[in-house]
């Protein structure tokens, strides 16, 4: 026979547990004449049977249901699958801490995290010491806090060669241009890239332009050309955020921004870039778009991860009518606009190939290519050309 205490040092618990124990009937101790509970070796094993019940996630209500009756499998059951829920919130956390520090891939939370809260996501970038610019390519590109700088230089490395950073075509801005009803003297060409764009423009108004990116390189080779050109008197270069803009309220005629807009987000955009418009002035953007409402597997998966915002045509009418833009005309770009981009861009991975087989960046880029060729049917940009109301 032992005492509360014997049996607490005989099973390892405290005194204080064993008292618990007792109180909500798991053990009963005799009592005797002189007040003390004394415990024989059959309490002592019981005890031990609670412990194991106890590590297998059972509350005590439901130890002593196990104790005193037969199991009710269905308890159990609830019981493992509630388990199974805090498993796998604890495996999250952990896999996010191990990301954090540098342990584990982050990848997959920042694609959740852009995708549930993108402007949260933004922010805490910037709180880790990330300006603007970095944390807009880790959030879009890289998704790596700890890889970032590698990731990027792999991919300017890709990039910095090519004549096109995204899709486009003279014909599809010369017809976004022809539907301009106004004739601007003041464009502001958001997020520019190298300017093909900026230059059909100089050519083909008399407008003075403000060229618009966070790429310093890519202005550079912009000027470049327009001083070859005899046009450079006419151009403006901003090296900025397309988030903070550096013009004056209601003073710009033209904003133009092919396939830069969904980084800071549509919506966003079209609600600042509205205010730097002269009244009645332009906005002409392109956005990728569905063409389907059934998009293959596939092509879901890669969006979701890569522009969780991408939406059918008819949404973003909508959309754009909330937001105080009338639409003047509205097209896809065309197969060749495509191909302008994708074809060089396949043609220079396969040239890294062998010597950045195994870089992220270079991989990434490589799975685009692969997407947005075998889907091209189902998704592609969609140029707007809109009117302040």
């Amino acid at each position: 026979m032992y005492k509360i205490s014997e049996l607490a040092k005989r099973v390892g618990l405290s005194r204080t547990a064993l008292l618990y124990y007792e109180k909500h009937q798991l053990i009963i101790g005799k009592r005797l004449a002189n007040g003390y509970r004394i415990y024989s070796d059959k309490d002592a094993q019981r005890v031990h049977l609670i412990q194991k019940l106890l590590a297998g996630g059972l509350t005590i209500k439901e130890c002593k249901s196990c104790l005193d009756a037969k199991i009710e499998k269905h308890r159990l059951r609830d019981r493992l699958t509630a388990l199974n829920n805090e498993i796998e919130q604890k495996k999250q956390a952990r896999d996010l801490l191990a990301a954090i520090l540098g342990d584990a891939p982050q990848r997959r939370w920042h694609e959740e995290l852009n995708t549930i809260a993108p402007d949260a996501h933004l922010s805490w970038l910037m709180q880790q010491g990330f300006n603007e610019k970095e944390a807009l390519r880790l959030k879009w590109l890289s998704k790596d806090m700890n890889e970032h700088e590698l990731y990027m230089a792999d991919f300017m490395t890709v990039f910095a060669p090519l004549a096109r950073w995204a899709p486009g075509s003279h014909e599809d801005t010369l017809k976004a241009l022809s539907h301009v009803p106004l004739t601007p003297s003041l464009i502001a060409d958001i997020g520019c890239g190298k300017g093909y764009s900026t230059q059909l423009l100089a050519t083909h108004t008399h407008a003075n332009i403000i060229a618009i990116d966070n790429e310093q390189s890519a202005l550079d080779a912009l000027v470049d050309r327009f001083t070859q050109d005899g046009l450079v008197n006419r151009l403006q270069t901003d090296c900025t955020s397309m988030t903070e803009l550096n013009m004056a309220q209601d003073s710009i005629d033209l904003i133009w921004s092919e396939g830069s807009a969904y980084i800071m987000g549509v919506q966003n955009a079209l609600k600042k870039w509205r205010s730097k418009l002269k009244p009645n002035g332009v906005l002409v953007f392109s956005d990728m778009v569905w063409h389907t409402t059934k998009p293959s597997t596939q092509a879901q998966g890669f969006w979701a991860k890569e522009y969780p915002d991408i939406q059918s045509v008819e949404f973003r009418l909508k959309q754009i009518s909330e937001l105080g833009y009338e639409v003047i005309a509205h097209f896809p770009q065309s197969t060749q606009a495509w191909q302008n981009y994708y074809g060089p861009l396949h043609a220079r991975t396969m040239e890294l190939q062998a010597t950045m087989a195994n870089s992220q960046a270079l991989q990434d880029i490589q799975h685009e290519v692969e997407i947005c060729t075998e889907y091209a049917n189902e998704f592609g940009y969609h140029l707007f050309i809109l009117q302040k109301c």
